[in-house]
């Protein structure tokens, strides 16, 4: 299983400089939400962006982690 914080520090560390809040909707371990703000994602398109942090993710997408609400945006 997967913590909030397992999760937090895979993206944190995927994308340098990004600000992550990460919940887990279901208390579950397996359904989470993660905003996050970037500077990699500045020009890219919200479908870009969530294929960048499904890329971070790899193989957890498949098992680890059932569903992953995400709120994307570029950092300023």
């Amino acid at each position: 299983m997967l913590s909030t914080t397992d999760l937090k520090n895979l993206l944190v560390q995927a994308l340098p400089g990004a600000t992550v809040e990460v919940s887990d909707l279901t208390g579950t371990s397996d359904h989470f939400q993660a905003i996050i703000v970037a500077p990699q994602f500045r020009g890219k398109s919200r479908i870009e962006q969530h294929q960048i942090v499904y890329g971070a993710l790899g193989d957890r997408m498949k098992q680890e982690i059932h569903a992953l609400a995400l709120s994307t945006r570029a950092a300023e």
